[in-house]
């Protein structure tokens, strides 16, 4: 019987394993429960890896880290009031800076505090990024890597998030192109397209800055790394990256970056949690590998099947229940065995394919139903599916 870690390897390098991977998220789940005293009793006082294992699934190894960054010749510091983190900037060219808020109800199911103010409010904070990104430093740390990895065993393969920089303190496992990174964490969506047509040569300056410097300093870096499963690009959207976005600002990018990482044998996967219906071929196009928590419907309008359909066996997808058919209060067993039933029948004959939930299986979620997948998996996960 295949571990984990060498079902994760097979089906990067194309080929089967003995069986469908189980390898949910339960990150949020235990660190709920945890912090609200609402563990099973069998499992006080347990580790999350203890806790998977007893359950019979991999680990999701989302930690993996390839490099550090250092800004040279600016200050930063963090403010507390009250519930909420100020996060400044400080260069010789001005000034910029975001606001996190936390919550008491955030803090106790493991959730990271929500950034309510991004750092360009207007043209006046472009120079301060652009001085930031600029002064942004990249540093190997295979050691730490390897020392993940081993940690990690058999039960899984590492996950490295690769792109952070400024203003990403509670993003740097979701890392982004430019594009993205500049909508989602430097702007917000609707500022950031408004600037598009307001200061283009502003925004086009900072996108090619950001790009120059993952080009020239920080692909290198990953490219010459020990890891193999790269994650770059997260949370693209039907709505706000629309297939004709995507094309101009991602692909382009996405493609160069592909090329460079095919090339050191890594395997480069996004994000996606989120609904991709209209931008299927666009990620496949892109140069994606993967897509890992990828999220379907009830939850988003994109289903499972039409994946399989525009992907085949060419986009790996690692995800297939989407959290919500975990939690009884939203369907019954009846309806859970139903969908999982047909999710098997979907997937045949299996290729290319681990199984997980999207985004993470929640605080809220039926531990009864985690076991059951783990029984499905018996049942009917053996390669080939029949369907």
């Amino acid at each position: 019987m295949m571990t984990n870690r060498e079902r994760i390897l097979a089906i990067m390098e194309g080929k089967r394993p003995d069986r469908i991977p189980w390898i949910p998220r339960m990150l949020l789940w235990w660190l709920a429960r945890r912090n609200t005293g609402t563990l099973p009793e069998k499992y006080e006082g347990w580790t999350l890896r203890d806790i998977e294992r007893d359950l019979g699934m991999g680990t999701a190894a989302r930690d993996g880290k390839v490099y550090t960054t250092r800004t040279k010749n600016v200050d930063y510091a963090v403010r507390l009031d009250g519930m909420s983190e100020i996060h400044e900037y400080v260069t010789p060219v001005g000034t910029v800076s975001a606001v996190y808020k936390r919550t008491v109800e955030l803090d106790l199911a493991g959730i990271e505090p929500l950034a309510v103010v991004k750092p360009i409010k207007g043209p006046q904070d472009y120079d301060a990024m652009m001085y930031i990104v600029e002064n942004t430093e990249y540093f190997p740390c295979y050691e730490e890597y390897e020392a993940y990895e081993k940690e990690i065993g058999d039960d899984g393969y590492p996950l490295v998030a690769t792109g952070g920089g400024p203003f990403h303190v509670y993003v740097d496992r979701i890392a982004d192109c430019p594009f993205h990174t500049f909508l989602q964490h430097y702007t917000g969506y609707e500022k950031g397209y408004l600037d598009f047509v307001d200061y283009p040569d502003k925004v086009e300056r900072l996108l090619d800055l950001i790009a120059q410097k993952h080009r020239e300093e920080l692909w290198p870096v990953i490219a010459h790394s020990p890891a193999r499963l790269i994650l770059h690009g997260a949370h693209y959207d039907s709505q706000m990256t629309p297939p004709r976005q995507f094309k101009q600002h991602i692909t382009p990018y996405i493609q160069e970056m592909a090329d460079v990482m095919h090339k050191h044998g890594k395997t480069l996967v996004h994000h996606a949690d989120n609904d991709s219906r209209h931008i299927l071929g666009d990620l496949k196009e892109a140069g994606f590998d993967m897509v890992e928590c990828f999220t379907t419907a009830p939850l988003v309008p994109c289903t499972l099947k039409e994946a399989r359909e525009a992907w085949g066996n060419e986009m790996i997808i690692w995800g297939g229940i989407p959290s919500i058919i975990m939690e009884e209060e939203s369907f019954s067993d009846e309806e859970f065995e139903a969908y999982m039933v047909d999710m098997f029948k979907t997937i045949a004959p299996g290729d290319a394919f681990i199984l997980g939930v999207a985004d993470n299986v929640t605080a809220q979620a039926k531990l009864e139903r985690v076991t059951r997948v783990g029984e499905m998996i018996e049942e009917y996960g053996t390669i080939p599916i029949q369907a």
